[in-house]
């Protein structure tokens, strides 16, 4: 009989980082529970963590290369896989250019310190600047406010919710998420205590969330106005004299210029277009400004939409202006043990904007990368630097961008594909040869990013449980074989070795870091709260905070338009406005193939108020045709009064209806997509991210 051991590791199934205790015998999991030692979770796990154990048996998970052929898929060796991606990298950009090579990273690609480490150096081994990623349908709206007023794309203010007084959640459900942006495993316990200690929570949403049945109050929005709410409460807080410059009065750029353009939106301007009252719009800016602490948090909701850079800027000014920036309580920045933000003293790698423009449509690149938007589009447009060969990073890009059905034609036309993933999919399906990395339980781990996010300072690594089999091959060992026979040179560094190197560099040096101080701690480091840190780790060139960009000054031009839009508009083409929504058990498009994760009643459902299925004499469960302006699905409706009236919800990451794929648990609960309805050419304009959250659609029975 085997011998049971106990196995601590960090769950990568979101950005929770939530401690795992595994017991195990040589060859199989015996339970999955919470680490009651680990330092940052304390013993939380939500269910995704126990579908590691599915994820590692699964057997539609690739373990060695297989390649289309005419009559079907085949099993080849990692010699002739690799042999056949080099040439046809050098001969397709031989013949077109080193700019017809397009490449997709997708959203577990940051879960992964492989790919976090090795990737770039493949990128650079490649040269194209056709590069995209999961971003830019994410948190470019993010990057780009801590780009224009911190100095660099990675410096996030994140919530600090263990010592508010005050939580204003806007487009966000953390008690799902664990804290998108805001890693806080057992985020709703951690609200709960805002509340046991005498504070107050406040969620605006055009959904009553997880997050708002644990909330003083909730607000319904009307999606995609959110930029007018917090111009409204940074205007009251000026008009009743409430703000405050704090510690960082010697450091503040624009501070005027905010007071006088929040003039042109009053409550009482603003309150029909945003669906709040003008009274509660004003009382819910007197809390906030007037709480010992208080916090605000802009998630999702605030950056897939129309105006997601402004909202964005403006969540960081309206805490600003209160004196909540970089104050305990307040929004904070992290110091994590390996830090990227710090290093970039040295590298000056600190993010770029608009250095050059995407072929089809101009829009601009952000730190080296363009908006996925435009990527179908640049596949399928003639011309010089045409993309004619993809490379796909653990992304289902079919599923996961705007405009699926688009993309699925523009991949159809490539000479030439190569997918590094565990999943013949949607995606994946396209592709000529397929390159699978070990996965989950197989690998060690250190979360590079999510550390980087976290309401703690922590450090901790996680070895390998299982060993990977003789034909298996770790992401970080493709990358590494690729960019040796592209470059020409020889990286002679492993994974661990690298990750040793950049912790020479950590601040946290008692005793010396390294990987095998980390081992000595399987729980993890802990360094300590989140401490203020400016002026010091500012990397604007005057070391000041830029309130007042040109550039979401002259974006607020679009929204006054938008206003007078709003003011007239008629939607009776498509009378409802349509939002995603995330669920416990998944995480984008990646977790539909384990059984505990999908078991249980259909969640891909359309959301519905009681009042509009009536309006439309639709009844619950039963199947209705959606329609936008570029697609159309059937879904089941889900009558419930947690939707506004007026908008509609849809689950994001499903629609495994596809034919050709291989992931049979996932076939079997297909769902429809969310981007077969939405509109690649809709978008953020300011920062080039996709605009979801708001789409308009018709329902029909």
């Amino acid at each position: 009989m085997d011998t049971i051991k106990n196995h601590y590791r960090t769950c990568n199934l979101c950005e929770a980082m939530c401690g795992l205790e595994i017991k195990h015998t040589k060859t199989d999991v015996i339970s999955i529970k919470g680490d009651k030692n680990d330092d940052l979770s304390k013993g939380h796990i939500c269910p995704k963590a126990v579908a590691l154990q599915d994820l590692y048996h699964d057997k539609d998970r690739l373990k060695t290369p297989i390649k289309r052929t005419e009559n079907g898929w085949i099993d080849i060796s990692w010699k002739e896989a690799f042999d056949d991606v080099t040439e046809n990298i050098k001969s397709i950009q031989t013949k077109y250019g080193k700019n017809a090579i397009g490449s997709y990273r997708g959203n577990p690609t940051v879960h992964n310190i492989g790919l976090m480490l090795f990737g770039t150096p493949f990128m650079q081994s490649i040269g194209s600047n056709q590069k995209y990623t999961a971003t830019s349908v994410d948190q470019l709206p993010h990057h780009f406010a801590s780009l224009m007023m911190f100095g660099h794309y990675l410096m996030f203010p994140i919530p600090d919710i263990d010592r508010t007084d005050f939580m204003l959640i806007m487009g966000g459900n953390p008690a799902v998420s664990n804290g998108s942006i805001m890693t806080a495993p057992d985020f709703s316990n951690r609200l709960k205590a805002i509340k046991k200690r005498g504070g107050e929570v406040v969620v605006v949403d055009p959904r009553f969330t997880e997050t708002s049945k644990l909330a003083s109050q909730h607000h319904y929005i009307k999606p995609g106005t959110d930029a007018f709410l917090l111009l409204a409460l940074i205007h009251v807080v000026f008009e009743k004299k409430l703000e405050t410059k704090g510690h960082l009065k010697d450091h503040l750029n624009g501070w005027d210029t905010i007071k006088s353009l929040v003039k042109a939106y009053p409550p009482e301007k603003i309150a029909n277009i945003v669906g709040i009252d003008a009274k509660a719009i004003t009382e819910l800016a007197l809390k906030f400004a007037t709480s010992k602490t208080a916090v605000c948090y802009g998630r999702l909701g605030l950056s897939t939409q129309e105006f997601g850079g402004l909202c964005q800027w403006l969540v960081n000014v309206l805490n600003c202006i209160t004196g909540n920036l970089d104050t305990e309580g307040g929004a904070l920045f992290t110091k994590p043990a390996i830090d990227i933000v710090g290093m970039s003293k040295m590298t000056r790698k600190t993010g770029s904007f608009n250095k050059r423009q995407s072929r089809v449509h101009n829009l601009p690149e952000f730190t080296g990368e363009f908006p996925v938007a435009t990527l179908a589009d640049e596949i399928l447009t003639p011309g010089e630097d045409q993309i004619k060969m993809m490379i796909t990073i653990a992304g289902n890009p079919v599923i996961s961008t705007p405009n699926g059905k688009h993309l699925e034609s523009a991949l159809e036309s490539l000479e030439y594909m190569v997918a590094i993933d565990i999943y013949l999919n949607e995606t994946t399906k396209h592709a000529n040869i397929i390159l699978p990395t070990t996965t989950g339980l197989e690998t060690s781990l250190y979360d590079l990013v999510f550390h980087q996010f976290a309401i703690r300072n922590t450090a901790k690594y996680s070895e390998a449980l299982f060993e990977k089999t003789e034909e298996q091959r770790h992401d970080w060992e493709i990358l590494k074989e690729l960019t040796t026979r592209l470059s020409g040179q020889e990286n002679p560094l492993n994974l661990e070795q690298t990750l040793d190197y950049m912790l020479q560099f950590s601040t946290y040096q008692d005793p010396k870091l390294s990987v095998a101080e980390l081992k000595k701690h399987p729980h993890g480091l802990d360094y300590g709260q989140l401490k203020p840190q400016l002026p010091e780790r500012l990397f604007t060139a005057d070391k000041k905070v830029e309130l007042a960009h040109p550039l979401f000054i002259t974006d607020l031009d679009r929204l006054n338009t938008k206003l007078l839009q709003l003011e007239n508009e008629s939607n009776s083409a498509y009378p409802f406005s349509l939002i995603g929504r995330r669920g416990l058990r998944s995480n984008n498009s990646w977790m539909h193939n384990s059984k505990r994760l999908v078991k249980g009643k259909e969640r891909c459902t359309l959301l519905i108020h009681s009042k509009d299925a009536n309006t439309l004499n639709i009844k619950d469960g039963q199947d209705v045709t959606v329609t936008s302006n570029v697609g159309q699905v059937k879904i089941p409706i889900e009558i419930t009064d947690s939707m506004m009236q007026g908008v509609v919800s849809i689950p994001h990451g499903w629609g495994h209806h596809r034919k050709g794929t291989s992931i049979s648990i996932a076939q079997n609960h297909a769902g429809v997509s969310l981007n077969d309805l939405t509109n690649n050419i809709q978008l953020d304009t300011l920062t080039g991210n996709a605009d979801f959250s708001g789409t308009r659609v018709k329902i029909e029975d």
